[in-house]
């Protein structure tokens, strides 16, 4: 592991349990933003910034926000003048992926409730085989 300051591209791998590959993605996309070491910059050294900036984008992932809207919403905390903007965006983001998800959970109820309706139904016709059969 690097100084307690600093961490590996290994280190929050593990922590976070992710590849190293979704890590140097989450850097290319500009999430994370390593400091460069070693011969040609291969050796990738990452800030308690860095990794607090993977934490919030894995949070934002889990909440079903785009990478493009988590970058938007992690860098607009690294400006902590005024938080209110920060806040009415991150509010207005939420509350369009609850309106996603409500809308989501609406088709599957109707979708389950049409399961079970051709489930009785069948199980109504099984019934009527059988006692005709018998």
């Amino acid at each position: 592991m690097a100084t307690p300051q600093h961490y590996t591209i290994s280190d929050l791998a593990r922590e976070f349990d992710l590849t190293t590959r979704a890590i140097r993605f989450y850097e290319d996309m500009g999430l994370l933003q390593p400091q460069r070491e070693g011969p040609g910059g291969r050796n990738r050294i990452y800030s308690p910034r860095d990794r607090t900036r993977l934490k919030l984008t894995l949070r934002a992932k889990r909440l079903g926000l785009s990478l493009t809207e988590a970058k938007d919403l992690i860098d607009m905390y690294d400006s902590p003048r005024d938080t209110g903007p920060q806040l009415r965006k991150f509010l207005t983001v939420l509350a369009e992926h609850k309106r996603q998800i409500e809308e989501q959970m609406a088709d599957l109820q109707a979708n389950l409730d049409e399961l079970k309706a051709h489930e009785k139904e069948a199980k109504a016709l099984l019934a009527k085989l059988g006692r005709e059969t018998a």
